[in-house]
């Protein structure tokens, strides 16, 4: 699957660590050390000379980026991953499904918190949702192997407290920037539910791609909202669709920082170049980059 945009995650000093403990949690999935400090830091990053900077973790295909850095930030449930754990996945097996699911839930729940509890609900005879140790949030759910099919990774994205009710209009935004992007299912709430209103969208999917995202409007008040915790990164093939992705989802300039920003909803995206990798390799632009804003590709 080619994934057009990669969910970041921040972890304070420990990403190595988180890596190692979702490569036994989650099945099918592995995590490696993609980028370490240098061994001259600024004062803001003493200690984490020659330390990870970036551990990717690779879910049944699905990229997961780990930035390791300091507490300023932490993940939210504003953005969570739902788990599909389809007995299609499992030669078939609903038992080995339900049974693979529990395993996952007990290992992101050590430590960590029920959001939803491990249960039978209207929309799945097994589902719940959980903030893992590090904050990361995680639904798991056993899927109808007879209903459209979908990858085991989706990000879901809940709005909510300044952005609530506006799901549809940020995923109409969002897919008018976007290439080989669409709907897929909406479902509204037919009438005012809690937080929600009527019309507003209970559950909803859109593609980018192949790769599948969820949003919603949540119908209960958080005390939370999107975060720089958990960033959605967008590769970008040349400096002009890096510049137009830019101006159009910028909206607090304050924010801009090192390729990152926030949009009007307060999501954090991250515009970089596909090549990004290869162009910090070169000597001194780990420093370079920390002193722009938008990323020029030239000035690496």
């Amino acid at each position: 699957m080619t994934q057009k945009i990669v969910p970041n995650l921040w972890f304070a000093r420990n990403a190595g660590e988180a890596g190692d403990f979702y490569s036994e949690a989650l099945p099918w999935t592995s995590a490696r050390v993609t980028m370490r400090y240098p061994e001259e830091v600024p004062d803001f990053q003493k200690g984490l000379e020659g330390e990870p900077v970036v551990v990717d973790l690779d879910v049944a295909g699905f990229r997961i980026t780990m930035i390791n850095s300091d507490d300023t930030f932490r993940p939210t449930p504003s953005i969570s991953f739902m788990l599909n754990f389809d007995p299609l996945l499992f030669d078939g097996d609903q038992d080995a499904a339900r049974a693979s699911l529990e395993k996952t839930w007990a290992a992101l729940s050590d430590g960590g918190q029920a959001l939803m509890p491990l249960g039978e609900y209207p929309f799945s005879p097994l589902y719940g949702w959980v903030q893992d140790r590090y904050g990361v949030s995680w639904q798991l759910m056993l899927t109808d192997p007879k209903g459209e099919p979908r990858p085991f990774v989706i990000t879901q994205i809940m709005f909510s407290g300044d952005a609530q009710n506006k799901a549809r209009e940020a995923t109409e935004f969002y897919l008018s920037l976007l290439d080989d992007a669409a709907y897929g299912t909406v479902v509204e709430y037919p009438e005012a539910s809690g937080t929600a209103a009527a019309g507003s969208v209970m559950f909803g999917e859109f593609r980018v791609g192949e790769q599948w995202f969820s949003f919603m409007d949540s119908n209960v008040e958080h005390q939370f909202g999107f975060t720089p915790g958990v960033s959605l990164e967008v590769r970008c093939a040349d400096q002009a669709e890096i510049d137009r992705l830019w101006q159009a989802l910028s909206a607090v300039p304050e924010a801009e920082q090192c390729g990152w920003l926030v949009d009007r909803y307060g999501v954090s995206w991250q515009i970089v170049p596909e090549n990004i990798g290869e162009l910090l390799a070169k000597p001194g632009a780990y420093e370079r980059m920390l002193g722009m804003k938008k990323l020029v590709i030239t000035d690496f």
